[in-house]
């Protein structure tokens, strides 16, 4: 377990013996496809740690929409900034989108161990950070790019450096919720990359045939950071 532990980013830089005192306190979890890890609105008193899977955070409309915040990848951390918060309580629901195993950390002696350690709260703080600068860029898309964009974005943050070749490891309705675009949105926009000849889409497969055309479409010619990441999250917590 401490082995898992290090490789995350908000824990790499704790020491040994921090690292054994998280793992007294954390429990394995395991969940099937589609199993519901906890409900908005529900204590927190853990967070996470994703070993494998892949999770959803998302939140529910008054009328039951969902809307989905962020798709969790191996190694990543999350819900993990409520442990600042007096009593607090989940503000989206997470579910597994494939079987999933996880370590959940407790908050409380997670907190206290900061509270013993200034050095430490500023390790923690930093990986925050990292977070929040992700959101801020994820703002941005939102707000100051059109759906085609955003979706031209997302690919071509998905691209492993010399590689044209990508997989989609969401469904496609989940990814369009993720864009913040509707599924039909999102298909008139691979249908329209595609007739442009930027694109090539079989099954989950997609082909990036011009990927100069890709990043002008993305508005990412002079910004996009090298390596595999997603929307909104350059220079985000990933590991």
């Amino acid at each position: 377990m401490i082995e898992e532990l290090r490789r995350a980013p908000l824990l790499s830089r704790l020491d040994t013996d921090q690292l054994e005192r998280v793992g007294r306190h954390a429990t394995r979890v395991t969940l099937d496809a589609d199993q519901l890890l906890f409900s908005q609105g529900d204590a927190a008193n853990r967070f996470y740690l994703l070993l494998s899977g892949q999770m959803q955070l998302f939140r529910l409309s008054p009328e039951g929409a969902e809307k989905v915040i962020e798709i969790v990848s191996p190694g990543q951390t999350f819900a993990e900034a409520l442990m600042f918060l007096s009593a607090p309580r989940y503000p989206v629901c997470a579910s597994a989108l494939m079987s999933s195993e996880l370590l959940a950390i407790d908050v409380v002696d997670f907190a206290a161990m900061l509270r013993e350690s200034v050095d430490t709260c500023f390790v923690v703080l930093g990986a925050l950070s990292q977070r929040l600068r992700g959101l801020i860029g994820e703002i941005d898309d939102l707000t100051l790019h059109t759906a085609t964009s955003r979706v031209a974005r997302y690919l071509a943050a998905k691209m492993t450096p010399g590689e044209r070749t990508l997989e989609l490891d969401v469904r496609k309705g989940i990814l369009a919720s993720r864009l913040s675009v509707q599924p039909e949105t999102f298909s008139r926009v691979v249908k329209s990359l595609t007739a442009r000849g930027v694109i090539r889409m079989q099954g989950s497969q997609v082909t990036v045939l011009d990927e100069e055309a890709l990043l002008r479409v993305g508005e990412l010619e002079d910004t996009l950071e090298p390596g595999p990441v997603s929307i909104g999250s350059l220079g985000s917590l990933r590991p």
